[in-house]
């Protein structure tokens, strides 16, 4: 089993940062690409952005291009997701995610979950 905890939610203004974290624990042998997702009230989850396992390899969905950016600490078995410039829109419940094979942009690809994390960006 692999558990992910996400972190670093909060309620900011428009133009603030924010970093999430995500620690992994457990078996984390054969995984692939990590991710990060977002759902807002109503809506399923959509895609934000993801890293492959080696670190290598980054994708965002164009939205957050240019003010996110995720990251990999191997040694600490944790990827972040730095947040600049949010905006109203990117208010939403973030996750992270993990799965076992190549990156996927679906979030019904990945097997792992985190529990989520509240971001809130005021106008």
């Amino acid at each position: 089993q692999v558990q992910l905890v996400e972190s670093g939610g909060g309620l900011v203004q428009a133009g603030s940062s924010l970093r999430l974290s995500c620690v992994t624990s457990g078996r984390t042998f054969g995984i692939n690409a990590m991710a990060w997702f977002r759902r807002t009230p109503g809506k399923e989850r959509d895609f934000v952005g993801g890293i492959s396992w080696s670190g290598g390899s980054t994708w965002y969905t164009d939205s957050v291009e240019g003010r996110f950016t995720i990251s990999r600490d191997s040694a600490r078995n944790t990827v972040y997701l730095q947040m600049n410039s949010l905006k109203p829109e990117d208010t939403a419940v973030y996750y992270c995610a993990l799965r076992t094979s190549t990156f996927s942009r679906s979030p019904a690809a990945y097997e792992y979950w985190g529990q989520g994390t509240q971001v809130t960006v005021s106008s």
